[in-house]
């Protein structure tokens, strides 16, 4: 005779029990699953505003192709401009002699496909920085290359020769900011890497149209100024963008027309 047989209200208890036990397993891992949830979610918001404010999609992956041009969107050529000759941006270049004469003022005059910005650049603060930039703006490294994340109110990002956000010159260099520094509206500052110490930059800038910056940390190396060219900046920030890959998820930041840097020419006195 079974167990079941000889006592079955016993069996029904002990089955009861199991029956209890099992969904308080479940319960348990329910919640536990729904905690790692909420903090995967916390972290990927806490780590998405830090690669938000990073401003380099890709960081940590190496472009396979240094020689990839950088992609024309669908919708054309943003405000009406003409598609320049096709950018040779090299990504493997040394790292520049320093050039610069830190006793004379250096302006770069920014030529869009939606007009030109002229930003006075701060070698003062950032000498490093703005010798690179100058050096790789006269060899003509920018003509050609496009705006590949426009965040309205925040950053206008720009300068990969990939157009991806994971490409560079192929070297870096370091002006860490002050700590009190604040990227409020007209601030040009570059782009880093999450696990890079403050003020590293490589080819990346990006323009800041707005107040949304400002709460950024003081990490990104402060490239300059916008003295002329406020009403571009407000074009381009106009430009429309959609969630980068048309995903679901993510930063609405992919531009649905291309913003041309059509060329950079460096202006000293």
């Amino acid at each position: 005779m079974t167990e079941i047989q000889r006592n079955p209200k016993r069996v029904r208890k002990k089955e009861q029990r199991r029956a209890k036990i099992e969904e308080q397993i479940r319960a348990h891992n329910a919640r536990r699953r729904k905690v790692m949830g909420i903090n995967l979610a916390v972290l990927l918001a806490v780590t998405g505003g830090v690669g938000f404010m990073i401003f380099n999609s890709n960081k940590d992956k190496q472009p396979t192709d240094p020689k990839t041009t950088p992609t024309a969107t669908a919708g054309g050529v943003a405000c009406g401009g003409k598609k320049p000759k096709a950018s040779s941006a090299p990504t493997d270049l040394p790292s520049p002699a320093f050039e610069i004469d830190k006793a004379k003022t250096y302006v770069a005059v920014m030529k869009t496909s939606c007009g030109t910005i002229e930003i006075t650049l701060d070698d003062e603060t950032s000498p490093n920085t703005v010798n690179s930039f100058v050096s790789l703006s006269r060899k003509g490294f920018y003509d050609g290359l496009i705006f590949h994340r426009l965040v309205a109110g925040f950053a206008l990002q720009g300068g990969d020769p990939l157009g991806t956000g994971g490409g560079g010159p192929g070297y870096k260099v370091a002006d860490a900011p002050p700590a009190d520094f604040k990227y409020v509206k007209g601030v040009v500052a570059m782009a880093k890497a999450g696990n890079e110490p403050p003020g590293t930059s490589g080819s990346q800038f990006f323009l800041v149209p707005g107040d949304g910056a400002s709460s950024l940390p003081a990490e990104y190396a402060v490239l300059g100024r916008v003295t002329k060219g406020d009403n571009v900046l407000a074009k381009i920030e106009a430009v429309p963008t959609e969630v980068e890959g048309g995903g679901q998820q993510g930063e609405k930041s992919s531009p649905l027309e291309t913003v041309y840097i059509l060329k950079v020419t460096i202006r000293e006195s």
